[in-house]
């Protein structure tokens, strides 16, 4: 995990991804992202805030693209970020793009 990171939104790798999002229960938020791309690193504050505010209610982790493209290839995911909401293991709702605050936070209490 990068200095820059705290720990509201854990850095993942595909082996991770597997065990707790895959075979995991409950509701997590995939925020798949690159060091390089902009938006990215735009909506970060945006993800800690949430993960913040829904602590205890689901978990938000980040898997860096450039590292994982198995991962990304198996729910093809093309554009960064790509944020993705998985419930039980399964992928059920998916948003390209940042997207503002209201946006991530109505996604996600959707699925709650």
């Amino acid at each position: 995990m990068s200095t820059t990171e705290n720990d509201l939104v854990p850095m993942i790798n595909a082996a991770q991804f597997e065990s707790d999002v895959e075979g995991g229960t409950g509701v997590v938020l995939v925020d798949f992202y690159a060091d390089w791309c902009g938006p990215c690193k735009m909506i970060a504050p945006v993800l800690e805030q949430l993960a913040e505010e829904f602590e205890g209610q689901l978990k938000i982790v980040k898997i860096n693209a450039d590292e994982e493209a198995d991962v990304l290839a198996k729910y093809a995911v093309r554009g960064l970020p790509t944020m993705m909401v998985f419930k039980d293991g399964q992928s059920v709702d998916v948003t390209v793009g940042a997207q503002p605050y209201p946006a991530i936070k109505a996604m996600l209490a959707k699925h709650l």
